[in-house]
């Protein structure tokens, strides 16, 4: 793995390194989870069981047991800290109030 000198890095650059990181992140659990799944679905079919007969509920691969709302992608990010984001959907968040108060617009921070 090459090696990167962060303290040469521009504000920019460390943000757009930090939602690079975040999302590669992100895919390597989505990735490790699905691994996790299979082979746990292998070894009770392996038994003789189904899913359901174990764990109930699971009426097929990647499907929770209980459907309870799924979190929401992030539709809203704070320029000035990208790990503070908000999906749109219940109470806007404080970074977000205080900007709009001084005059800034709702689509400024868009995820792009």
């Amino acid at each position: 793995m090459a090696s990167v000198n962060l303290d040469k890095m521009s504000l920019k650059e460390l943000l757009d390194l930090e939602a690079k990181l975040e999302k590669a992140i992100s895919t390597a659990r989505e990735r490790e989870r699905a691994e996790v799944r299979q082979k746990i679905e292998a070894i009770v079919q392996n038994a003789g069981f189904s899913v359901s007969e174990l764990f109930g509920g699971r009426s097929g691969p990647g499907r929770p047991a209980v459907s309870k709302g799924g979190k929401v992608a992030a539709k809203y990010v704070n320029p000035d800290n990208r790990s503070e984001t908000w999906s749109g959907r219940g109470r806007k968040p404080r970074w977000l109030t205080a900007k709009l108060e001084k005059g800034a617009k709702l689509e400024d921070f868009l995820v792009r």
